[in-house]
């Protein structure tokens, strides 16, 4: 019975947060960009000062990424990767629950969208990757206002926000599907039908579901659901992002992938992604969120080593 109370209590304690949460994100829709990039601007100097775990783990992965830049160099880029970064956040009501028209009216450009013409007119699905860099809600809107489009969705912790971040990514049309063996088979039906889909490339997947590739240099676990799909559909594969202008609007870009995600080799594939994301995030280093822990998992931890903490980045 305490425990039973204990929950309740935990559950009540969430809903008001949450609320404030939604409340935030509809005055902020409300909001210019030019307002929401002024209010980055000072946010992310804030966040690299007062939180530790977010300053350590940016520096970290900027000194694996660029290790011949100075300590003044890498804080500076810190500074101005935490300042975007603070920018998506504040920009979430604006892709979520902003007017449409506003929403089109800030994608200043699109470029490479042949490529998703072209395939789908050869009738071949496409695979977008899209990386944590710039506004990733942002490219969801895009997509789903203008192809037939299905990504994964997996539930925030917090569940009284699903119903308002899942109706946020679907209201031009996208179909969210679960991270489990359905809605891999809802992914496949979504490119054998000639439509695009979504996957996030640069995620810490669970051990079972990925191989160590190179990104950057170092070896990070990667998942291996895109070789999986190419092989059964022919698919194409392109990186997707929607740069920021900042305080002005966005410019979509969508890259060729790496030839080696089309490798049937898990590793190879894999090793064709993180190179994928590597070339988006060279239109704009400042744009990664480079404060997600990448690299959690090591090679030497997979082999039960003994001593495996030794060789952990964080």
């Amino acid at each position: 019975m305490p425990k039973r109370q204990s929950l309740l209590k935990r559950i009540k304690q969430r809903f008001p947060q949450a609320s404030a949460i939604a409340r935030l994100w509809r005055l902020l829709a409300d909001w210019p960009l030019s307002r929401l990039w002024r209010c980055a601007k000072w946010l992310g100097p804030q966040v690299y000062r007062l939180s530790r775990r977010e300053r350590h783990v940016t520096n970290a992965n900027l000194t694996v990424a660029y290790p011949t830049l100075t300590a003044d160099e890498r804080k500076t880029l810190a500074h101005h990767s935490l300042r975007h970064s603070a920018a998506t956040m504040l920009e979430l009501g604006h892709a979520w629950m902003a007017e449409p028209d506003r929403v089109e009216s800030g994608i200043l450009a699109v470029h490479g969208r042949d490529k998703l013409d072209n395939a789908r007119a050869e009738g071949r699905g496409v695979i977008v990757l899209a990386p944590h860099f710039g506004n990733w809600e942002v490219l969801n809107f895009w997509l789903s206002s203008h192809f037939p489009f299905t990504a994964m969705y997996e539930p925030p912790k917090m569940a009284a926000l699903d119903p308002i971040i899942r109706h946020g990514r679907e209201r031009m049309g996208a179909a969210l599907v679960p991270t489990n063996p359905r809605g891999v088979a809802a992914l496949l039906k979504a490119l054998k039908r000639s439509e695009a889909i979504g996957i996030l490339p640069d995620q810490d997947p669970s051990w079972g579901s990925g191989v160590f590739a190179p990104f950057f240099g170092r070896d990070a676990y990667t998942a291996t659901l895109l070789p999986k799909l190419v092989a059964r559909t022919q698919a194409r594969v392109v990186t997707g992002v929607a740069l920021r202008v900042p305080g002005k609007g966005f410019e979509i870009h969508f890259l060729d992938a790496d030839e080696r995600v089309y490798n049937e080799d898990d590793v190879q594939s894999a090793t064709g992604v993180n190179a994928s994301v590597e070339d988006a995030i060279s239109l704009s280093p400042a744009q990664y969120q480079w404060e997600y822990k990448r690299y959690g998992k090591t090679p030497e931890e997979q082999q039960k080593r003994p001593n495996f903490r030794d060789y952990r980045l964080y």
